[in-house]
């Protein structure tokens, strides 16, 4: 299965388990890509229902397999409440058993904003006990959605530290020195900056709908849809794993992924397709 990402903001690719993932996000998730001026205004309840925070879309025709995850907390600045943690990790979990689903795009539908970070109003009313599992249950989840950085890690303003992975995902990704730097500052980076430091690929002009990066996002879905599912799965495998190891090791892990490959009906279909100059038709078998 595929993932993608998207909101008005920023847009990343990103891997989590099965899922291939490609996100938009601003303010303090990290991404792939920044949209950049003002987006129009839509109107928002201040009233909208739990069950409607988080809307789920499966696409058709020919975006068939790609399925979208709409944030739609407006009024918490689509910020991690214990419910809408409950329903994304709920969602990630039926979509990864699905083998239909190739692609998924996690989108704000909230202008401006992709994901304020944890619902401090409501962690505020946490009894400390409650504290600790609550910001493991957030690092599960991101680490079953994304492998990207924040856009910026603000946590030790509030004399804490992001503790939903960032600490290990940052420095993985600019490298520790540069990663230490934005952490004990607590500093939040535009587009170009991120750009700048590798955290972002790319950095977009907004449109006037004001989803550029969910267009972005659906159009490098749609560059995923087409390739082999188990080559996707495992390619995904050997890069995280690689990343973690030296050279030598991580030449070892991509020879195992390799191998997996050798034996499905996808290569040969894929061999196949090539002599006979047509687009392969993969099963992920």
């Amino acid at each position: 299965m595929a993932a993608a990402a998207a909101a008005p903001g920023a847009l990343g690719a990103l891997s989590a388990g099965r899922v291939r993932l490609v996100a938009a996000c601003c303010a303090r998730l990290g991404s792939a890509a920044w949209a950049r001026g003002t987006a129009p205004r839509r109107g928002y309840s201040s009233e909208v229902k739990t069950e409607d925070e988080l809307r789920v879309r499966h696409l058709e025709e020919e975006n068939r397999g790609i399925v979208v995850l709409g944030i739609n907390r407006a009024y918490g600045k689509n910020s991690l409440s214990k419910n809408l943690l409950k329903m994304l990790s709920k969602a990630v979990d039926a979509l990864k058993s699905d083998k239909k689903v190739r692609t998924i795009i996690i989108r704000s539908e909230v202008p401006g904003i992709f994901c304020a970070g944890a619902d401090l109003k409501e962690r505020a009313k946490m009894h400390s006990s409650e504290v600790g599992p609550f910001v493991s249950k957030i690092r599960a989840v991101i680490n079953d959605i994304a492998s990207s950085a924040k856009m910026g890690l603000v946590e030790t303003k509030l004399a804490i530290i992001p503790g939903g992975g960032g600490t290990q995902r940052l420095p993985r990704a600019i490298g520790m020195s540069l990663a230490k730097e934005l952490i004990f500052s607590a500093r939040v980076l535009d587009g170009q900056e991120a750009k700048a430091v590798g955290l972002i690929s790319h950095v977009l002009e907004q449109n006037q709908e004001g989803d550029a990066a969910y267009r972005k996002a659906l159009d490098l879905a749609r560059e995923f849809l087409p390739q082999g599912p188990v080559a996707m799965r495992v390619a995904k495998l050997a890069i995280n794993q690689g990343m973690e190891v030296d050279l030598v090791t991580g030449l070892a892990i991509e020879e195992a992924c390799y191998a997996q490959t050798i034996s499905t009906k996808d290569r040969l279909e894929g061999l196949l397709a090539f002599k006979e100059k047509r687009p392969p038709r993969y099963k992920g078998e």
